[in-house]
């Protein structure tokens, strides 16, 4: 025990050294702040937050992992702004839903969360200014795309400030301690469908019910004996439920992406993805004309989407994803060629791809 002893007096050593040097950063961090009012600078400046992380995490040696670095880093940094004031984040509530859980793996413990009802409140609150930013869910990797979230983006003049992908996984809880118990089960359309084969062959016969949000499951089962809900791990630490089983998703790799809305305009980082809505004319080889200017300038094609259009019948508005930002020559080039060939083009923002 006495090697361990010394090793503990060490690591102690360094803790206090460590909390010295973080209210060290955060007082000069205050001190930025200050300058920033006195100029009327922006408040919070994304950028150079992925610069420090980036930096960081290339210059790390080990053996601490870069994962463990950059959340370490995601808190430091999110606390460290709160000094001045903290970020408010809308989100689609209510709490602990897998957007919630995003916007705290982009923003961190510190940032003021206000959960939101319906998607296009999310929107209305950024655009108002009573949010800094917004989270909203885009696609999922099993059931597709948002297509509520593209057709808020034609009437908003919100930019998409970056992108968030997360891992899914889901949760079986309750009040019961035995699975065997349970007689219903509580969760949203879409966690209940990519369940259902672990559902089948673990509860087979148990009726399901849906419910708006697996937050909202989650609580709706906290109030019954015999319920469960499928929902996230963090849902079952908010309403006290027992986890009877893990990441029961039929299949692995099961991600959503998620987009941050805001007022701000990203700076290229040389790893970017650009957004815009694009409405063609109607007319034979119309989609190949569209495409045409992305493959001339060698410009990779994400995600493409088509949402009609809902003032005129039989007209569409294509959602596009191409890497590249918008202030790249080829872009650009791309982006004046289009000009000519469609009806409409808003650009929705260039920002860094998640990473």
């Amino acid at each position: 025990m006495g090697k361990i002893n010394y090793l503990r007096k060490r690591i102690d050593r360094i803790d206090k050294d460590i909390l010295k040097l973080l209210n060290i950063r955060a007082e000069i961090a205050m001190l930025i702040g200050e300058e920033k009012s006195r100029v009327k600078s922006n408040f919070h400046v994304p950028d150079r937050e992925r610069e420090i992380i980036e930096h960081l995490t290339r210059i790390n040696r080990g053996p601490f992992p870069n994962d463990s670095l950059k959340s370490v880093y995601r808190e430091i940094l999110s606390a460290t702004l709160s000094l001045e004031r903290p970020l408010t984040i809308s989100y689609l509530g209510p709490e602990a839903t897998f957007t919630h859980l995003a916007a705290i793996n982009q923003f961190g413990s510190s940032a003021v969360y206000v959960p939101m009802d319906r998607l296009d409140m999310v929107f209305s609150e950024v655009e108002a200014g009573r949010t800094d930013y917004g989270i909203v869910p885009i696609e999922n990797s099993m059931e597709g795309v948002v297509t509520y979230t593209l057709d808020l983006f034609m009437d908003s003049n919100v930019n998409i400030c970056g992108e968030i992908l997360l891992e899914i996984n889901h949760y079986l809880m309750s009040n019961c301690k035995n699975i065997r118990d349970i007689k219903k089960i509580y969760s949203h359309p879409q966690p209940l469908a990519q369940c259902r084969l672990w559902l089948e062959k673990n509860l087979p016969g148990i009726p399901y019910y849906d419910a708006p949000s697996t937050s909202k499951a989650a609580k709706m089962a906290a109030g019954e004996k015999r319920a469960a809900a499928i929902a996230s791990e963090a849902a079952a630490g908010l309403y006290g439920l027992n986890i009877l089983a893990k990441k029961i998703e039929d299949s692995r790799g099961n991600y959503t992406r998620f987009l941050i809305i805001g007022k701000t305009k990203r700076k290229k980082s040389g790893n970017d993805k650009t957004s815009i809505l694009v409405s063609i004319k109607d007319r034979v080889g119309a989609l190949s004309h569209l495409l045409d200017p992305f493959a001339k300038n060698k410009i990779n094609l994400t995600k493409i989407e088509s949402r009609p259009l809902r003032k005129r019948a039989w007209e569409y508005v294509f959602y596009i994803d191409f890497e590249g930002h918008i202030e790249d020559k080829g872009v650009m080039r791309t982006i004046e060629k289009l000009k000519k060939e469609v009806l409409f083009l808003k650009t929705l923002g260039s920002y860094p791809k998640w990473s």
